[in-house]
C-alpha cells in the first residue's frame, strides 16, 4: 500500500481538501498520513479522512522518510513559512526525503511563483489528485 504524507499548517484547510479528494478517488488503497505544523491542522485532516496523524517538528521529521509521496502547499518547503509554523528543520526534512512531492502553488508569503496559473483550490486539488498522483504511482 502506498503511503502519502499530506502536510499542512495553520487551519489545515488545504490538507483537509487534499485528503478528502484523495479518499474519494482512491478509497482505502492509499495510506494517508496527516502531518501538521500544529494540532488544529491535524485535527482537520483527520476529520477529512486521514488514516493517522501527528503534529509538530519531530512528527514531520520522523514520518516523511517513510513516505512514498508528499503533498501540500509549496510553502511546506520554505523555512519560516506559514507565519513561522514551518521550521527550518521541517523544510529540510521535506526536501531531503527522496519521495516525489506534489506541491500546490499556494502561499501567504511575499513570493510570486512565475509560470503558475491562478486557480481556485478545488481545481488545483483535482489536478493533483486525478492527474499527478497517477503519474507518480502508475500502479494505483
Amino acid at each position: 500500500m502506498k503511503r502519502i504524507c499530506v502536510i499542512d499548517g495553520q487551519g489545515g484547510g488545504i490538507g483537509a481538501t487534499l485528503i478528502k479528494y484523495i479518499k474519494q478517488a482512491y478509497g482505502e488503497s492509499i495510506d494517508l498520513v496527516a502531518l501538521g505544523t500544529n494540532a488544529i491542522a491535524v485535527a482537520q485532516m483527520l476529520k477529512a479522512g486521514a488514516n493517522q496523524g501527528a503534529s509538530g517538528e519531530n512528527a514531520i521529521m520522523h514520518s516523511v522518510p517513510g513516505a512514498d509521496l508528499i503533498m501540500g502547499p509549496v510553502s511546506i518547503t520554505w523555512a519560516n513559512a506559514m507565519l513561522g509554523e514551518v521550521t527550518p528543520r521541517m523544510a529540510v526534512a521535506v526536501m531531503s526525503c527522496p519521495a516525489p512531492k506534489i506541491l500546490l502553488p499556494l502561499s501567504q508569503e511575499q513570493v510570486i511563483l512565475v509560470g503558475t496559473v491562478e486557480q481556485p483550490l478545488p481545481h488545483l486539488v483535482q489536478i493533483a489528485v486525478n492527474e499527478k498522483i497517477m503519474e507518480v504511482f502508475e500502479d494505483v
